[in-house]
């Protein structure tokens, strides 16, 4: 049976943003990608929270939720969600995350991991395989912000109606993508001292990604994986950059197997 989420209001380090809650079991942080958590469907929470009690937060500045003054760094998304989790009492909680989230939740777990077990992260950003030369993540901003949901999606089933759309949906999805822009400008979509500190990343993650994604390859996933140990890379066949959205249930079932496997190792 699906399992709707509640929308509810927290306000957290003097900041009052929009969370979906629901589900129950496990406590689950998911941290979304470039426009909110439930912009393209919300299927892969409903999914989630047949096995998880799910919290899944727009980020400071996105959608309808504040930004404290002075956030500007994706540094201080990662310590606003550190306080999140304290605020929840998160104990043995998930940290889940995809594309920009999946970035946050990586710059969180080097930071600190005492209120997690696990991490499960669908095609997270903020790595620099390459050389500075090597284009690894696909320029948002090259194309027009219509245009960003042909690069995340391969199921153009899941694509977005804007014209009907709210207005104050469309408001929210367009501070998401300016707020997106603030956080991960320059230099675009990636922290590049994060590599250095991936060693410190003691807890389990689970990478999944889609072979059709157009952000960022799965090659730049398995080099990601592989600065991480005791990590999972896993492959979905005809999913792209939101590999959770387009295969929900597929995705939730990879996160429980992975979690309720304790010997998860890289693969």
């Amino acid at each position: 049976m699906s399992q709707k989420l509640s929308l509810k209001e927290v306000t957290v380090a003097g900041a009052r943003i929009k969370v979906l809650e629901g589900g129950q079991g496990r406590d689950l942080l998911f941290l979304h990608g470039a426009e909110g958590p439930d912009t393209y469907s919300p299927a892969y929470l409903e999914e989630l929270a047949k096995s998880f009690r799910v919290i899944a937060p727009w980020h400071p500045g996105f959608g309808h939720s504040e930004r404290p003054k002075g956030f500007t760094k994706i540094d201080d998304l990662a310590y606003f969600y550190l306080d999140l989790a304290e605020h929840y009492a998160l104990n043995n909680a998930v940290l889940a995350g995809a594309s920009f989230g999946g970035w946050i939740a990586m710059e969180m777990a080097v930071r600190s991991i005492a209120r997690f077990s696990h991490m499960a992260l669908s095609a997270p950003l903020g790595f620099k395989a390459g050389d500075r030369e090597t284009r690894d993540i696909f320029d948002l901003f090259l194309v027009g912000p219509a245009d960003w949901p042909q690069v995340f999606l391969a199921d153009k089933s899941l694509l977005p109606d804007y014209p009907n759309r709210s207005g104050d949906e469309l408001l929210g999805i367009a501070k998401s993508r300016e707020a997106m822009a603030l956080y991960g400008w320059q230099p675009y979509m990636h922290n590049p001292v994060l590599m250095r500190w991936l060693h410190r990343i003691k807890l389990p993650t689970l990478f999944v990604w889609g072979d059709k994604d157009r952000m960022v390859s799965a090659d730049y996933g398995r080099a990601y994986a592989a600065r991480v140990a005791g990590s999972r890379f896993e492959l979905l066949a005809g999913a792209g950059h939101l590999a959770h959205v387009e295969q929900p249930a597929k995705f939730r079932d990879l996160v429980l197997d992975f979690v309720a496997n304790k010997k998860s190792a890289a693969a």
